[in-house]
């Protein structure tokens, strides 16, 4: 059992939490510093978040490191500190949290060094030599973290949370309303195109149900609005919606060079069924047709979604094996935490971490 201070987000709706209670149920005391609270009380209005965001938080790095300073002098008994995200932390908050002489691993699931969010990373970027361990979802992250200072730098998959997105135990349970053909859940992204492919669904004869944050901006709402279910989930609500469509859709970030993401995990385990762009690791996780489904483009997207809406007993079978496949992976919020801490056990036994 370890004690861990923990920063990150402790809002329960947030992946941050779902990591901090996935180490809570691994058996380690865990300690939750809320920076992304403390940034909110320092930005004081929305309008200066996006700046705070576009200079990547270099503004608010004084009081940031006055704040690390007090998490440091009242935790000088930890064992570990874990950061997630860590784009507010600069290199001053870093040589803070380096006096209580402990590993710090980092674990971020953004794509900090692929430029989609412009300056957002630079505080995180200058801070990296400071890590004991790194955790990157790209392959390309780990080179490029290693260039720009990083130590130690493993990849690992994302991961659904074994407790939240656990599945309903009866279809019958869900409610009526998200019952449908087929669901995106996510958020509208500019220069994603994500309305654009979802439109010419839409108009290949599709039935969509869509949700998610800031699609109003999308120029094409107005065709999509009849289809506009409502803002993000979380919780059962979001469990309810992937086991409740009979196709799910995940649609990656470009920008974010994404070759899979956690919908990518979490629609299978929820026990719904994945039609998701073929990438080589979406065919790394699943077998194609068996597991999951996959297209290159929204023409194979629909063909496919056609093909599959009125075979109810082909759909069940590949969400059961699709079950069944993203728990063999060992890719659960349990299962990352884990193989994180052994490789800083592994780092520790072999005098890397210094």
């Amino acid at each position: 059992m370890a004690k861990i201070l923990y920063l990150g987000n402790d809002h329960p709706s947030t992946t941050s939490s779902h990591r901090a209670n996935a180490l809570r149920r691994l058996g380690h005391v865990v300690k939750v510093f809320d920076i992304d609270e403390m940034i909110g009380n320092l930005t004081l209005s929305r309008y200066l978040e996006p700046l705070h965001f576009r200079t990547g938080y270099s503004f608010l790095q004084n009081r940031v490191t006055k704040w690390t300073k007090k998490v440091v002098e009242n935790n000088r008994g930890a064992d570990l500190i874990w950061v997630n995200s860590g784009d507010k932390l600069g290199p001053r908050s870093m040589r803070e949290l380096k006096k209580i002489g402990v590993p710090i691993v980092l674990y971020n699931n953004d794509d900090p060094t692929g430029g989609r969010d412009g300056g957002r990373f630079n505080s995180l970027i200058k801070a990296l030599p400071y890590y004991d361990l790194c955790a990157v979802m790209r392959e390309t992250n780990v080179d490029e973290f290693k260039s720009k200072g990083a130590k130690n730098v493993m990849r690992v998959w994302m991961s659904y949370d074994e407790i939240l997105h656990k599945p309903y135990t009866s279809h019958a349970d869900i409610p009526h309303d998200f019952k449908t053909d087929i669901v995106f859940i996510g958020t509208w992204m500019r220069h994603e195109k994500r309305d654009e492919f979802l439109l010419e669904l839409i108009r290949g004869g599709l039935g969509l149900s869509i949700y998610g944050d800031r699609w109003k901006k999308s120029t094409h709402f107005k065709e999509l609005q009849p289809y506009y279910k409502g803002k993000s989930l979380s919780g059962s609500n979001y469990v309810a919606a992937i086991q409740g469509a009979k196709i799910c859709l995940g649609l990656l970030s470009k920008g974010n060079r994404d070759l899979h993401t956690q919908r990518s995990l979490e629609v299978p385990f929820a026990g719904g069924l994945l039609c998701a762009e073929r990438t080589s690791e979406h065919l790394d996780l699943y077998e194609e047709g068996k597991d999951a489904v996959f297209w290159s483009d929204a023409k194979e997207c629909i063909k496919v979604c056609r093909w599959l809406i009125d075979k109810d007993s082909h759909r069940k079978k590949i969400v059961y094996n699709g079950m069944q496949r993203v728990r063999s992976n060992k890719v659960g919020n349990e299962d990352v935490c884990e193989q994180i801490l052994k490789e800083v056990e592994s780092l520790k036994t072999n005098v890397v971490l210094r």
